[in-house]
């Protein structure tokens, strides 16, 4: 992840940074979006989706390298990012230090939390849709912070309030609802059934705004606005249930047309399921915009934990609302701390449930990244001061919105997106199950500990099609497996606890003899393909370590040339059995050899000379290898880099060797550093053992240029084992 602010580029840019300046509230925000809204409309073209990528509690500067490297590329429609009001800092706080909800606790419409600025926050939206990608804002209007804080808590940005009085807004006592007045109860919910109860009281201690009042309408529109200013394009609204209907409909009547789209802004609202009154119920707040389908997440889990094929029965699931009116979710960050949605802690299901979900016609689909957690109010990442700092996936972040599979889906979703039905869902057994959307898209889905080969209807045109699970369509092929309808039909193989996607939008750059009789599986027996290269299997057993896969890398560019980074990854079929299916040049003498990879980039190559495989003419071709030397590798060394380098704005420290989780050299692949400890700025890798390294820090500068620090180059041996930290200074 890039650890400085983004530099925002281009006419929409300039302008929202502009915006950035103006201080919430009132008429400057009105002019604010005056003055940008032409060009910052013309600026930028945005995808053309409806999924989001909802990254909660990610940083700006995050969230901003997010969009730019894999969102905006993999067709994502928009990003949903936390609150960005200033909030509560609470350092000392019973249920921890800083815990995850300070941000659900305003103090003030400022710009400034744990997340960020607002110069950076501005900066995030315009590189997002500089990216293609919509942002959308959760929303908290429904009260302020806390009245049980402890006297002299403040907000991150400094500000002081007290209960009832937020002087930097400024909101005051007869800003909120209170025993007597609209609160039939001495001033907490007790009845949650109860109409007036749940939209005038006070929700968990929380000051509860009193929003039938124009003033206190004014202010939320005029936040709202504000951030509507600054680029952004819709709101996921927070605890909306609790906001009479007719007093929210009163603040959407108030706010903006979007700066780059020029049309309302999108609302998702947020309307916890439970309630037996119908008015509480998400249905019944349709008309102010779509709602989270709670009832759609907890039945998928319930699916994942117990039969998939009870999935053809969504239709006649208790759902919040049709769908039409839904952001459909798998999960978020409230109901995975309650255990009654799937999470990341359930592994393979969990996956699979976010493929489900984005295959099927329910709602906009959304796919949900957050921080790894052992106890439910902990904080994300942070430094000293509770600002959340850059994203490393891994350990401690999820990652799962820039996986080859749910990229895969995204696309899958796109491209499916005008069929609104499922068709020829077919149960192989109760945890195996394929569907597919009119002639858009197939999808096969395995949520069982054994690969099953069966013959679904696809809906497809006859041809070859791409596994957007496993891989991506190139010019010249798949860099994952390969599925060859005929008459509609495929035999496929969907490995264990997996799936095999595929859709009119992702096809080998030559099309297949409209003949060609279909393979066993996604990567098997592949067809012979009369115009264009010669379809050929790599079937290689090997024992990769944990956090390794496994690719095939050669002399030709369909096999990389010889470049690790453009290596093709071979799909796990069980039994420490991986293959993949690669359009080669006919006649042509190939040299190639395996390698091991890991996310970070470290390679592990083969012993041995390379090998070597001849194509025929015409017809396919399969090699049966064996990786040679084929050990599962100690575990890498935890290297840290602490760099002490002055930087102006827009400026960012990058980490450069020889090592191919160094960027081999090449500044284009060069690891970025965090700036949180500025002017210290750090970044740790897991670097191969017992490994000579060479290294050298450089600075990217605004308008693109490198600017490489002076003086030979650093080295050091990784240790056998364990951690190695440097502690250097900019030459």
């Amino acid at each position: 992840m890039e650890s400085a602010t983004p530099h925002p580029g281009g006419r929409a840019g300039r302008a929202l940074l502009a915006a950035a300046l103006v201080v919430a509230g009132g008429a400057a925000v009105a002019t604010a979006v005056t003055t940008t809204a032409t060009p910052a409309r013309a600026a930028v073209v945005l995808n053309d989706s409806e999924v989001t990528a909802n990254l909660w509690e990610w940083n700006w500067t995050s969230v901003a390298a997010a969009c730019t490297d894999h969102l905006g590329p993999a067709g994502y429609g928009a990003v949903q990012v936390a609150p960005p009001q200033e909030s509560v800092s609470l350092p000392n706080s019973p249920d921890g230090v800083h815990p995850w909800f300070e941000v659900y606790q305003p103090v003030s419409y400022r710009l400034e939390s744990r997340f960020g600025t607002r110069q950076q926050f501005a900066a995030m939206v315009a590189t997002c849709h500089d990216a293609g990608v919509r942002v959308y804002v959760d929303a908290v209007v429904n009260h302020m912070a806390g009245t049980n804080n402890p006297a002299g808590t403040r907000g991150y940005a400094g500000t002081t309030f007290t209960g009832y009085d937020y002087p930097a807004v400024p909101y005051g006592y007869g800003d909120f609802h209170h025993p007597g007045d609209n609160c039939p109860t001495g001033g907490g919910i007790t009845d949650w059934n109860n109409e007036a109860q749940v939209t005038s009281c006070e929700l968990l201690s929380l000051s509860d705004l009193y929003t039938e009042k124009e003033t206190v309408r004014n202010k939320i529109a005029g936040y709202l606005n504000d951030l509507i200013g600054l680029g952004v394009d819709g709101f996921r609204v927070d605890a909306v249930k609790h906001v009479r209907k007719d007093d929210f409909a009163a603040i959407l009547g108030k706010l903006n047309n979007t700066l780059t789209e020029g049309k309302r802004p999108y609302v998702a609202q947020e309307i916890f399921d439970g309630a037996s009154n119908p008015a509480l119920q998400a249905r019944a707040y349709t008309g102010n915009g779509d709602v989270l389908d709670f009832g759609y997440a907890k039945g998928i889990r319930s699916a994942f934990q117990g039969s998939i094929s009870t999935l053809q029965n969504v239709p006649s699931w208790n759902l919040d609302a049709p769908d039409g009116n839904v952001f459909a979710m798998v999960t978020n960050h409230d109901l995975e701390r309650d255990g009654v949605v799937l999470s990341y802690k359930n592994g393979s299901d969990y996956v699979l449930a976010n493929y489900f979900a984005l295959a099927y016609p329910h709602g906009r689909p959304s796919v949900y990244d957050s921080f790894t957690w052992t106890d439910r109010n902990q904080s994300p990442p942070a430094d000293g001061t509770g600002r959340v700092t850059d994203t490393v996936c891994g350990a401690a972040w999820n990652c799962l919105t820039r996986t080859t599979g749910i990229k895969g889906m995204v696309g899958w979703a796109n491209a499916a997106r005008s069929v609104r039905t499922v068709a020829d869902f077919t149960t192989v057994n109760s945890n195996v199950i394929g569907f597919h959307r009119g002639d858009r898209g197939w999808i096969g889905i395995n949520d069982s500990g054994t690969a099953t080969t069966a013959t679904f209807t696809t809906g497809l045109a006859d041809g070859r099609y791409c596994d957007v699970i496993s891989g991506v369509a190139t010019g010249t092929g798949c860099t994952g497996g390969t599925v060859t309808v005929s008459g509609g039909r495929a035999t496929v193989t969907v490995p264990a606890n997996n799936a095999v996607a595929l859709h009119v939008d992702a096809r080998p750059g030559t099309s297949p003899s409209p003949t060609a009789s279909p393979t066993a599986s996604p990567t098997a027996g592949p067809t012979s393909n009369p115009d264009g290269g010669i379809a050929t299997t790599f079937t290689v057993s090997a024992t990769p370590a944990t956090d390794q896969d496994v690719y095939v890398v050669g002399s030709i560019p369909e096999l990389g040339s010889w470049a690790p980074a453009n290596a093709v990854r071979l799909t796990a079929l069980g039994g420490n059995s991986y293959r993949a299916a690669v359009d080669l040049p006919r006649s042509t003498t190939v040299e190639y050899k395996y390698i091991k990879k890991t996310a970070a980039g470290v390679v592990t190559w083969e012993s041995g000379a390379n090998r070597s495989l001849g194509t025929p003419a015409s017809g396919s071709s399969a090699v049966t290898d064996s990786f040679r030397g084929d050990t599962v590798p100690t575990a890498p060394v935890a290297a840290s880099f602490n760099a002490t380098v002055s930087t102006y704005y827009g400026q960012n420290v990058y980490l450069v060797g020889n090592l191919a989780a160094l960027g081999g050299w090449n500044p284009a692949n060069a690891v970025p550093l965090s700036s949180a400890d500025y002017p210290v700025w750090r970044t740790t890798l897991n670097l191969p053992p017992n490994t000579a390294v060479e290294y050298k820090y450089l600075k990217k500068n605004p308008d693109g240029s490198v600017t490489w620090e002076s003086g030979a180059n650093r080295s050091f041996t990784t240790p056998a084992g364990g951690s190695w930290s440097s502690t250097d200074t900019w030459r």
